[in-house]
């Protein structure tokens, strides 16, 4: 098993001084405790396994806080603050809302007693583990003073150098992509051998990519199958931190837990990795119109008084999809000059309100889907640094009446062949309508709810298509009229 070297700092501890208030010491004290670079370096183990398709990289349960980076003030801090909105908590719970195991921070226990900052309102005889804690009225306090600096509640953030050291080792590795993993990614999906000879080698550099072409040939759906391929889990810190300030980087929305661990009812299952990661899916991010400059920078969360961390940071060692490209809030030219340098160099700059700028990795596969000739969205500085570029075809008739046939499968209706013809004969070949992917779909879906609510028997008919079809598409000029 090989021993990854991360460099951390040091923390100092605080003396308090004559005439300081409570909020003073606490002030100072987070202060000295994050101002991390003038002080000696630690080094921190972190596991790794052997890449045998399991998962590269693990973080290690860490021995001390000094191997997991976080000073003994913000464990005071996280302590306190819980105490003071859950009331009494058990050591252990303590623990594990802060992430680490209960012997990292029975110290800090033991001292914030000593304190008077906190109190044992019971104990079940076998040690503090197992001890209700609650705040006395100076710790009740001293946690409101610790609220106006931020409302993080846990787990303890991760140090950025730990989190640069996970990425890079979950980077996804050259060879990882074959032709069958991909196929088994589209099971299911109408697409031509040729889609595999040129959307793989994509896939398997996984750098950065542009689908372009009409709208409704599937280009959205394409990249949405990215994340059904079979990968290795990653882990994701749930926060980390930098410069003394929280980025919340896990997000439910797009980081899907796989590991799960469940508590036994007397003490809580051995963790097998740092509880401050979370266990999850590749992340699969999508963005459309909505997205504007402000979403790509760290995004300042005043009533928790920490960061979210932009999309880009969240899809590392995933996918991030920006949708119907050029026609975001921003114009084409600003998202692209804002990702010129990251696509190059595999290195972002985020910057938090005091103005300070941050080194952050960016590593996921850049995905843009657009309806609009790729000579209308950048200039050849930018699609040079796009690796890869596929256009979305109109389906030839014969891939059509095969996706109008799967889609009638999946909605158990019968359609026979006589149908078909009728349907590219007399709604394309004769009007000289473009065939598109989504077309069969989107005319089913009318004929069924025709079905339903005319009382028709559950099956298709020539008519039941031709109706379908004048209410789905515009037949009539608005000027005929």
């Amino acid at each position: 098993m090989e021993m990854e070297q991360v460099t951390l700092r040091k923390k100092r501890l605080t003396v308090p001084r004559s005439n300081e208030t409570g909020m003073d010491v606490v002030r100072r004290t987070f202060e000295q405790d994050t101002r991390t670079e003038r002080l000696p370096a630690i080094t921190v183990g972190l596991k790794r396994k052997e890449d045998t398709g399991g998962e590269r990289f693990c973080p290690a349960i860490p021995s001390s806080l000094e191997e997991a980076g976080i000073s003994e003030t913000v464990v005071e801090q996280l302590i306190l603050k819980n105490l003071y909105f859950r009331g009494e908590v058990l050591g252990r719970d303590l623990a594990k809302t802060i992430g680490v195991p209960f012997s990292l921070i029975e110290h800090t226990v033991d001292h914030l007693k000593r304190e008077r900052l906190i109190e044992c309102k019971r104990s079940s005889g076998i040690g503090s583990v197992s001890s209700q804690f609650a705040n006395t009225e100076a710790g009740r306090t001293r946690a409101k003073e610790c609220l106006d600096l931020n409302k993080h509640l846990g787990p303890a953030p991760v140090p950025l150098q730990q989190y640069k050291t996970g990425v890079e080792q979950q980077k996804i590795r050259p060879g990882w992509m074959s032709r069958d993993r991909l196929e088994k990614a589209f099971e299911g999906a109408v697409v031509s051998d040729d889609f595999f000879g040129q959307f793989g080698p994509a896939v398997n550099s996984f750098k950065s990519m542009l689908i372009y072409g009409k709208p409704g040939n599937g280009k959205t759906y394409l990249a949405e199958q990215l994340a059904r391929i079979d990968s290795d889990g990653v882990y994701v810190p749930y926060y980390i931190e930098s410069d003394g300030q929280i980025i919340k980087v896990f997000d439910p929305l797009y980081h899907e837990k796989i590991d799960v661990a469940e508590d036994s009812i007397f003490v809580s299952a051995d963790p097998e990795y740092d509880q401050r990661w979370a266990k999850c899916k590749r992340p699969f991010l999508t963005t459309g119109g909505e997205l504007t400059m402000g979403m790509l920078d760290l995004m300042y969360v005043e009533g928790a008084k920490i960061y979210d961390a932009p999309y880009q940071l969240k899809a590392n060692n995933g996918i991030y999809l920006v949708d119907d490209f050029g026609r975001q809030q921003i114009t084409p030219a600003e998202l692209l000059n804002r990702w010129i340098y990251p696509l190059d160099r595999g290195v972002d700059y985020l910057s938090f309100q005091t103005g300070t700028k941050i080194e952050v990795p960016f590593e996921c596969f850049l995905v843009f889907s657009s309806n609009l000739n790729p000579d209308d969205l950048g200039d050849e500085a930018f699609l040079r640094r796009l690796d890869y570029k596929m256009f979305m075809t109109n389906p030839p008739p014969d891939e059509f009446a095969t996706i109008l046939r799967e889609f009638c499968q999946k909605s158990d209706l019968e359609c026979p062949e006589s149908l078909v013809q009728h349907t590219l004969c007399e709604h394309y070949e004769k009007t000289g309508r473009k065939m598109r992917r989504c077309h069969p779909r989107d005319v089913i879906r009318v004929a069924i709810d025709l079905i339903r609510y005319e009382k028709h028997p559950y099956r298709l008919t020539q008519d039941l298509i031709d109706r379908a079809f004048r209410l789905k598409f515009v037949t009539r000029k608005y000027s005929d009229e």
